[in-house]
């Protein structure tokens, strides 16, 4: 790891790295949001769906631009040759392919470091600023 990477507390002590504020860590769902929603209990059609092409067109200008892009799907482990071989095929640039996101939606992360989250609604664009309300932890 670079040092841009390393960290350490106030004590010293080393700490997880964090990318510097202008670079993203996209994490990026796949099914639904770049494709077709295919589910797993139907693998063959994770070969042949098409992916979004104002989704293709804005990961890859991310990635461009400097951005990590992970791949963080609820496929499992045994679909990851055919979904890395369909990110590959159709031209997706990326960093990582996560497996295993849990299934169902209404996710809430918690992390220590900052999260944002936007909501796929049925097109890639440039992301804005927005004021939303929000839940965090009371003060």
């Amino acid at each position: 790891m670079t040092d841009e990477f390393k960290h350490k507390d106030s004590k010293g002590q080393s700490i997880s790295p964090s990318l510097p504020d202008n670079v993203k860590n996209y994490l990026i769902d796949i099914d639904g949001t770049i494709t077709d929603d295919v589910p797993n209990e139907e693998p063959e059609r994770m070969s042949t769906c098409k992916p979004f092409p104002d989704a293709l067109e804005t990961i890859n200008k991310w990635y461009d631009d400097g951005h990590q892009i992970c791949f963080f799907t609820s496929r499992t482990e045994d679909h990851k040759e055919v979904t890395a071989d369909w990110l590959t095929k159709h031209g997706f640039k990326y960093h990582s392919l996560l497996m295993g996101k849990p299934r169902g939606g209404n996710y809430h992360w918690i992390d220590n470091h900052i999260v944002k989250a936007t909501r796929y609604k049925g097109h890639f664009t440039d992301l804005v600023n927005k004021n939303e309300i929000i839940q965090v932890f009371k003060d």
